[in-house]
C-alpha cells in the first residue's frame, strides 16, 4: 500500500470515528433529557486529520467531556451563541503556520449550531476561541 493510500485510510477511519462519537454523544441522549441537546466540538489538524473532540451541554447547567465546561458555556453565552463572537483574549502567538479547525455541531441553548473555523495554529485558535475549544 502507497503511503498516500494509507494516510486516506487513515483519515477514512478518524472520520468514521468522528461520526460514531458524534452520533453516540448527541444523538444518545441520558434519560429526562431531549436528543440533541448540546455541542460536539472538535479539533482537526492539517489535511483535516482528527485530533480530538467533546461534548458540551450548556443547558440546563454546564455538562458534557468538555474539561472545562461552565468556562466555555459563559464565554457562549457572553457571545449569544454566537462562535464568530467569541471574545479574543489578545495573547501573542507565534507567525508559525500549522493550521487547525475547529468545528462546533448541534445545538446551544435551543438553536441549531453547524459552524466551522480554520486557524493558522492552535495558539490563535485558543486565544481566538475562549474556554470554547480549550481542550
Amino acid at each position: 500500500m502507497h503511503r498516500r493510500s494509507r494516510s486516506r485510510s487513515r483519515t477514512f477511519v478518524r472520520s468514521a470515528v468522528l461520526a460514531a462519537f458524534a452520533l453516540f454523544a448527541l444523538g444518545a441522549a441520558a434519560p429526562g433529557q431531549s436528543a440533541g441537546r448540546g455541542l460536539l466540538l472538535t479539533v482537526s489538524g492539517a489535511e483535516n486529520t482528527w485530533i480530538r473532540g467533546v461534548t458540551l451541554q450548556c443547558d440546563p447547567a454546564p455538562a458534557g467531556s468538555h474539561p472545562r465546561a461552565a468556562q466555555a458555556c459563559a464565554a457562549l453565552d457572553a457571545a449569544e451563541g454566537d462562535h464568530e463572537r467569541l471574545a479574543a483574549d489578545g495573547r501573542m502567538c507565534t507567525m508559525e503556520y500549522d493550521p487547525v479547525t475547529v468545528t462546533a455541531r448541534g445545538e446551544h441553548r435551543g438553536t441549531p449550531v453547524a459552524w466551522r473555523e480554520t486557524y493558522s495554529n492552535s495558539c490563535v485558535m485558543r486565544g481566538e476561541t475562549a474556554a470554547v475549544f480549550d481542550f
